[in-house]
């Protein structure tokens, strides 16, 4: 049988009057536990407090697709507490260890509040603390769920330029040899001197040719002009280096020259070395744009974050809004057309960037998700008074009316389990007003608006 002594162990109870612990204990269930006993299942209806005196128990279940544990050990109050507004368990309680504990039934929570004031205000204190524990977990798992996103689409927009780069290099390994063995072979023919600068006339025209690639089908009729004019002159097996040529544009006429200087064989070193240097120039174009690819990813990512940068500075807002589409290209380059409506005066809001850009990350990425992947997105700035107004809009099939008042309710999410947290816009909003500014949307089948206030940096008020 449970005592007042015992009661008083557990720090909720430890100063309360007798007669208030002798109501409590008569209206409380003593449970003695065994390793392994459960005594609440997730789903389970929400009507039992527990007071822990013996033993450690742990709370466990699944939310939102990840596996999560609480403990509790003797001394604490858990389960369903006053003025909670949680309907079922959304955990399984269970016991590590023997112990004992009291079980009091929700239905007596307003007798509770009226007979023990004391009792209830720290048991609310409790309730405060467990919410913004809770909020902060999920605010944490949301922050990082997001991070895995962005770090999935940016290593793949980060490895296909990277992997276009490293086959480029490999390919150009074997095209320098094909340069050497060709200049080696031109080296040992009698080359008078106005056949060399013919040679080398018609390299540096090919390699520095800056003429757009041809259409599939003009390629193709390129290709065939080539082959039968290196098949008139007896070159029956080079059909590979008049796909490559024509490629680059090159016309059948500008090689008649090298034909008409010089003989079979000599031509054919000549072409050799001359396709194998326009290749050249190729592939180093492809490594030159693979690496600037990946050398602008690396600096929006540090613009992005604003790494090795003061964390409150006065901050570029289109240079934000851009930095983020590009952080977000991965998801949009598959169908969604991005419209641009910026002030040219430049607009700066002192702010800690990194927070601001977690905003237009967040709207932007919704307006993505409920576009499917394609239709248009708008990004529009301008100031008014003393705001600049950041306007982000998508032509998807727009929030319902029932909906609307809820989207920026701290959980609340119309994605499936898994999918969402519920906390994006609820950060948004909270950073939004930590930067002293306001969030509102405006949604309709075909259009969804959400404009964004925030206060212009001193000195441009």
């Amino acid at each position: 049988m449970v005592e007042k002594s015992d009661l008083r162990r557990v720090p909720a109870f430890a100063d309360l009057p007798d007669d208030q612990l002798d109501w409590f204990l008569g209206n409380s269930q003593e449970l003695h536990t065994a390793v392994g006993d459960t005594y609440i299942r997730q789903g389970d209806p929400a009507d039992w407090m527990f007071v822990i005196l013996e033993g450690q128990f742990q709370w466990r279940g699944d939310l939102g697709g990840d596996t999560v544990t609480y403990p509790s050990k003797a001394g604490d109050v858990t389960g369903i507490l006053p003025f909670s507004r949680m309907k079922r368990y959304s955990v399984t309680f269970r016991a590590l260890t023997e112990g004992r504990l009291l079980k009091f039934p929700a239905s007596l929570f307003p007798e509770l509040v009226q007979k023990m004031p004391e009792l209830t205000a720290r048991l609310v204190g409790y309730l405060s603390d467990r919410v913004r524990e809770t909020t902060r977990v999920e605010q944490q798992r949301d922050r990082l769920a997001s991070l895995g996103k962005l770090s999935a689409g940016l290593a793949h927009e980060l490895n296909n330029p990277a992997s276009a780069a490293k086959r480029a290099t490999s390919q150009l390994r074997d095209v320098l040899k094909k340069i050497r063995d060709a200049s080696h072979e031109l080296g040992r023919r009698d080359l008078t001197a106005a056949q060399k600068a013919e040679i080398e006339k018609l390299e540096t025209a090919f390699v520095q040719s800056d003429a757009l690639p041809p259409d599939p089908l003009t390629a193709s009729d390129l290709e065939e002009q080539i082959d039968s004019l290196l098949r008139s002159h007896g070159q029956n097996d080079l059909w590979q280096m008049a796909a490559d040529l024509a490629r680059k544009n090159v016309k059948p006429e500008a090689l008649e020259s090298l034909f008409a200087t010089l003989d079979a064989d000599t031509a054919r070193a000549a072409l050799v070395r001359i396709a194998a240097s326009v290749e050249v120039a190729t592939l180093l174009n492809e490594i030159e744009s693979g690496t600037s690819r990946i050398s602008d990813l690396v600096r929006a990512i540090k613009e992005y974050t604003y790494m090795d940068q003061t964390p409150l500075q006065n901050i570029d807002i289109v240079k934000g809004l851009e930095t983020t589409l590009t952080i977000l290209n991965h998801k949009l380059k598959h169908g969604v057309v991005v419209e641009r409506d910026y002030q040219k005066i430049p607009l700066l809001v002192n702010s800690f960037g990194s927070e601001l850009n977690q905003v237009w990350t967040n709207i932007i990425d919704n307006a993505i998700d409920a576009m499917r992947g394609e239709g248009k997105l708008r990004v529009r700035t301008y100031r008014e008074d003393n705001c600049v107004v950041v306007e982000i809009a998508d032509n998807g099939p727009g929030i319902s009316p029932e909906v609307q008042p809820h989207i920026f309710e701290p959980f609340f999410t119309t994605k499936g389990v898994g999918e969402g947290t519920g906390l994006g816009l609820d950060t948004v909003q909270r950073i939004v007003k930590k930067h002293r500014g306001s969030i509102q949307v405006n949604s309709k089948p075909g259009e969804t608006r959400f404009q964004v206030w925030l206060p212009l940096a001193e000195g441009l008020t």
